[in-house]
């Protein structure tokens, strides 16, 4: 993977869960990861990394209509043990939901990559201090340092879900899915009260996210959580269609333990009345990107 040093900095951003943001030492080094997409930046280089192989529970999301979150307080936990990882003894937010300052200003890492997303993030494993290869070139990551990234580090914690990509090596994918059945086994974090397999009863927005009275007992795997508000948002709570629109949206996949490529979540989603509930775990899945 290609191996990138720099600093994290977070201050006028929205750090969550599984982004953060991080300034390369050398800002041309974005240029050297490959793929279709490119890594967006600011003038000083600063670019946003979207961590490899996990996906944390929503704190704003807003892709079809007004932000909402998942319910506290397991959203605010898996952010403040990413910082709290990083080394941010002290981040003060401001008014906008953004940092307004932290304590240092900026923590020194390397990410390991091999491409963007189509959002322009970096998706990549998060490291902390420097590493003894050269930046800009690529290294091999054992289990060794799979071990020492942050991305393991939330895993491990039980604060994240898997959610991978073809481009992830399948190794690093397995030994990410053996440390999320170690979490969910320990019933740590999001495993001691999640409902994606079980299932979860919708009604409406507000059954789902932080506006409702629901609170922590209601937490989903955050892909379906973003499908669900985004088939909501378009005004009728009645989840007979739910399955369609999953279908419309032409998520494409793998099944692993079948070896079934697919195409739409509703092939492996089920709703009966109010109840929607998965029938594949997150970590049974392979996503193509795009």
């Amino acid at each position: 993977m290609l191996l990138i040093k720099g600093s994290y900095e977070i201050v006028g951003t929205q750090p969550d869960g599984d982004t953060v943001h991080f300034r390369p030492d050398k800002p041309e080094e974005w240029d050297f990861v490959c793929g279709p997409y490119r890594v967006k930046r600011n003038a000083s280089g600063r670019g946003k990394l979207r961590l490899e192989g996990i996906d944390a529970l929503e704190t704003h999301y807003s892709r079809t209509g007004p932000e909402v979150a998942q319910p506290p307080p397991l959203p605010a936990k898996a952010r403040e043990e990413l910082l709290s990882w990083l080394g941010f003894t002290s981040v003060v937010w401001g008014a906008d939901g953004k940092v307004a300052s932290t304590t240092p200003a900026s923590v020194p890492g390397f990410v390991l990559t091999r491409g963007a997303d189509p959002s322009n993030r970096c998706v990549a494993f998060a490291g902390l201090g420097s590493h003894p290869a050269d930046s800009g070139t690529h290294v091999f990551v054992d289990s060794a340092l799979l071990q020492s990234t942050l991305n393991y580090h939330l895993v491990s914690e039980g604060l994240v879900y898997p959610l991978y990509y073809g481009t992830l090596f399948y190794g690093l994918r397995d030994e990410l899915t053996l440390a999320f059945q170690q979490a969910q086994a320990a019933a740590k974090g999001v495993w001691a009260v999640d409902k994606t397999l079980a299932g979860a009863t919708v009604t409406g927005l507000d059954s789902i996210t932080d506006v409702g009275p629901t609170a922590e007992d209601m937490v989903l795997w955050p892909k379906l959580f973003r499908r669900l508000v985004d088939y909501l948002n378009l005004g009728d709570p009645d989840l007979s269609g739910f399955r369609a629109y999953l279908d419309q949206e032409a998520d494409k996949f793998l099944v692993v333990s079948t070896g079934q490529v697919t195409t739409g979540l509703d092939e492996i989603v089920d709703v009966s009345g109010t109840t929607v509930k998965m029938t594949r775990p997150p970590e049974d899945l392979v996503f193509t990107e795009g």
